[in-house]
């Protein structure tokens, strides 16, 4: 089943699709966010797995600004926007404090989430992602020149593969980037990315402090990290940080789970083990 966020201010809409378990009527919600460059259904195993370990939670996946069936949104393009869509997801699907997961750069988004919004969430899960201000880099940041030098129209889905690979992206990688390319009316393949969009929210992730909801969190909302072992996204010094605002207040907490950057590819039951634990 697919939902749509009911109108703001236009026809703008942003798309999101509840998953839920056996059980009809979930009591609590987990709203789950993707990262940069990927969409919702990223995310979907992970929380079919989830719903049906736990009854009586659903999950919406929802796709973020410019990402998978969501238009692009006004601007500015910032995390800070990005939070203020899921705040309309939430009131238009009249969720009461839903908890909030998110993967990389969904992860900032929602730790600014908690922080902007009236119902602070009972928790909210840091997948991969840091709370730091940073230098833009890293290969999510690659990939916008890479995208611009490479901007189609491809013949089909495996040339566009094949560009990718020509950069010197892995097979894997260049594949699931290949999800954002979709055909028009006369059969000429294209990315539905909008490089500068992309590049503003990567500017706004990388420029975003995120360390106060950490530090002081709403009453009741607990934050966990989970790092991937194999992962340098959440540094040493982060660790620390957050270990020590555990020790304060209690409401910090920091997971190691082995595997990549992509643990929900990657190791998705050592995921499904922390998760399911923790939301029992």
């Amino acid at each position: 089943m697919t939902t749509h966020l009911a109108e703001r201010d236009g026809p703008e809409r942003l798309h999101h699709a509840p998953i839920i378990g056996p059980d009809p009527g979930p009591e609590r919600w987990l709203i789950m966010l993707h990262g940069i460059y990927g969409a919702g259904r990223n995310w979907a195993s992970v929380a079919r797995r989830l719903s049906r370990a736990r009854p009586g939670l659903g999950a919406l996946m929802v796709d973020l600004r410019g990402h998978g069936e969501s238009p692009p949104m006004s601007p500015p393009h910032t995390v800070q926007a990005c939070a203020a869509d899921l705040s309309d997801v939430v009131a238009a699907n009249g969720l009461e404090a839903p908890a909030v997961l998110g993967h990389s750069f969904g992860g900032k988004v929602a730790l600014t989430y908690a922080l902007q919004t009236d119902r602070p969430p009972p928790s909210v899960w840091v997948i991969d992602s840091t709370p730091d201000v940073r230098e833009p880099a890293g290969s999510a940041w690659e990939m916008l020149e890479v995208l611009r030098r490479n901007p189609g129209p491809f013949d089909g889905r495996g040339a566009a593969i094949a560009a990718l690979e020509s950069e010197g992206f892995a097979t894997p990688v260049a594949q699931w980037m290949s999800t954002n390319v979709t055909a028009d009316h006369g059969g000429a393949w294209r990315w539905r990315l909008d490089t500068d969009q992309m590049e503003d929210l990567l500017v706004s992730f990388f420029e975003t402090d995120a360390w106060s909801v950490v530090e002081d969190p709403p009453k009741g909302t607990h934050v966990h990290f989970v790092k991937a072992s194999e992962s340098g996204i959440l540094d040493m010094e982060a660790q620390a940080r957050i270990q020590a605002a555990a020790m304060r207040h209690g409401q910090a907490h920091l997971h190691i789970v082995e595997g990549g950057h992509w643990l929900n590819a990657d190791n998705p039951d050592g995921l499904h083990e922390v998760l399911a634990g923790e939301m029992g």
